[in-house]
């Protein structure tokens, strides 16, 4: 599918690369001389992106620098927080949450978020990745918590995320173990949903968003916000919702293109 793209907001921002089309944003984490490490830079950044895309809903790829097979570079998602600026933070600095608040905004965006993932995804950005919706992999995916290492805990959405991902016994080998899944282990242990080659990436995220971007909009908004409700909001909140998209002309309109190509065969 042809996507005529273009920079949201030139020149705007340091630490990512975003361009946009009329359906999807795509984003790239762009710190590559520390391998993306997430930054308060880049985290205001990243704000940004999601408070436009909670005004105009549109589908988002995350992805890292990709590799370069000419210049012998390997990709990278992000190898986690930058470790220089998180020495320097404190309790004040923790109990504020300024990387699972960003983190649990973008798992709240209105629309699907897809982490395109190559290289490392360590600590803050294994947690990044956690948030998205959908999470394709290389075979070059490297992806884990080693957070207890450095004197602290994984404290951006891995505790409880990763375990309803993955599993406690898995969940736990990374968190406690220090464990690093390779991209195999990710497809196996279900974090990743697809294992594709370096060089298709971002092909394959993009082929993703294809599928998801031809659904009705509200629908997708719709399912979203149920999917993650507890248990005892359904099916309550599901019926409320599907009670207004019966009333949508969308619903109408695909419906009635159902039935009229049910005809034509």
């Amino acid at each position: 599918m042809e996507r005529a793209e273009h920079h949201l907001l030139p020149k705007t921002f340091a630490t990512l690369l975003v361009t946009e089309s009329a359906d999807r944003v795509a984003v790239r984490l762009n710190r590559p001389q520390v391998r993306n490490a997430i930054d308060a830079a880049m985290v205001a950044e990243l704000n940004t992106v999601c408070a436009m895309l909670e005004a105009e809903p549109k589908v988002l790829i995350l992805s890292g620098t990709p590799a370069d097979e000419a210049a012998g570079t390997k990709g990278v998602f992000a190898s986690g927080a930058d470790i220089a600026e998180l020495k320097e933070r404190c309790r004040e600095d923790a109990l504020a949450g300024i990387n699972s608040g960003l983190f649990e905004r973008i798992a709240r965006l209105p629309l699907p978020v897809i982490a395109a993932l190559d290289g490392y995804a360590l600590g803050g950005g294994a947690e990044l990745a956690y948030a998205a919706d959908f999470r394709i992999g290389t075979r070059a995916l490297r992806m884990g918590q080693p957070e207890a290492g450095l004197g602290i805990m994984a404290a951006a959405g891995a505790t409880w995320r990763l375990k309803e991902l993955v599993g406690e016994p898995v969940a736990k080998e990374m968190l406690l173990a220090g464990r690093i899944l390779t991209g195999e282990g990710c497809l196996r242990a279900g974090l990743i949903t697809e294992l594709v080659e370096s060089a298709g990436l971002m092909a394959a995220a993009h082929a993703l968003a294809d599928r998801i971007c031809v659904q009705d909009p509200l629908a997708l908004q719709a399912t979203k916000r149920v999917f993650h409700l507890p248990r005892d909001a359904h099916p309550e909140a599901d019926n409320k919702e599907q009670a207004e998209l019966f009333e949508s002309p969308a619903k109408f309109e695909r419906m009635q293109a159902f039935l009229d190509r049910r005809k034509t065969k």
